[in-house]
């Protein structure tokens, strides 16, 4: 799993199978901005999962949250 971008924002994937927990690191104009914490089970974490989360986020930041 790569870096998504998406409507300006850069979110760097990671994660820890042995805690079962990831994070979506965000970035704009090369600045980190934010850290999404999320847990997971198996070996990775889902993609769904991901974009679902990059979705939010980025329809949060477009409403003023």
């Amino acid at each position: 799993m790569g870096a998504i971008e998406h409507e300006g924002y850069r979110f760097e994937i990671e994660y820890s199978v042995l805690l079962q927990k990831g994070a979506l690191h965000v970035y704009r104009n090369g600045e980190f901005i934010d850290e999404i914490v999320f847990p997971f089970r198996g070996e990775k974490p889902d993609e769904q999962q991901i974009e679902a989360l990059v979705s939010e986020y980025v329809e949060q930041k477009a409403r003023g949250r």
